[in-house]
């Protein structure tokens, strides 16, 4: 795994004494892009995050969305709805990398968030763990996608980290080999996935009780699955 654009003795990996963490084990992060073009920026980008995750010490893996049916397309024990929703179990953390298509993020990135239940048997397989989004652009820099994505992060009941990564002109960055180029870029996609593993390490232990709440309390599991999973309204 070589990071080339990484400058040693700046690039510190996560301390969990300082964080009063557990860092005995990898934190487990899931990546999730949003295109499926063969030169896939946002796929590139992503890829690039996972090396840097595992520079710091994590262990990633990369959901790929070709195959994948619209939401309710099919049902839930399509093959890679079934990998996807597998993968978002085994997650502490993700990240989301989705390019901007007419000023959103696209349809593709979309619908893997779509078919990510909010609830299963009472369980939100979300709820506490973290979240970084980052978008790529043709263009120059835009944070719509970013913003959306916070927004969906937030409704997930993720805890969405405050940095961010917006790569404008995204053709300029990457080199033949589908390696991005050093940069402010690049530096800020490392500074975001630095900062991704230092807050999952944070709560990864103190989630349940980070979001536990006096509503759901006072109603049972059994009832909070029969209200979240109504077929009917």
């Amino acid at each position: 795994m070589t990071t080339p654009n990484i400058t040693e003795d700046a690039f510190h990996a996560a301390d969990g004494e300082a964080l009063s963490a557990d860092a005995s084990r990898p934190v487990r992060i899931l990546l999730l892009y949003g295109s499926l073009r063969e030169r896939s920026f946002s796929r590139l980008m992503t890829e690039e995050a996972a090396r840097v995750l595992t520079k710091l010490g994590a262990e990633t893996r990369t959901f790929d969305p070709r195959d994948l049916p619209l939401p309710d397309a099919e049902g839930t024990d399509h093959p890679k709805v079934a990998e996807l929703r597998d993968l978002v179990t085994w997650s502490e953390g993700m990240v989301w990398c989705s390019p901007e298509r007419h000023g959103a993020m696209t349809g593709i990135m979309k619908a893997q968030i779509d078919w990510i239940p909010l609830s299963m048997g009472g369980v939100r397989p979300t709820q506490g763990k973290t979240l970084a989004v980052m978008q790529v652009n043709g263009g120059s820099q835009s944070f719509n996608t970013v913003n959306q994505l916070r927004i969906l992060g937030r409704w997930m009941r993720l805890l969405t980290i405050p940095n961010q990564s917006s790569c404008p002109k995204a053709f300029l960055e990457f080199d033949d080999n589908g390696r991005m180029k050093s940069s402010p870029f690049y530096n800020r996609m490392v500074d975001v996935m630095e900062e991704l593993v230092k807050f999952t390490l944070l709560t990864r232990d103190r989630k349940d009780y980070l979001v536990d709440r006096y509503s759901e309390r006072v109603e049972s599991r059994e009832a909070l699955s029969k209200r979240v999973n109504q077929t009917s309204i």
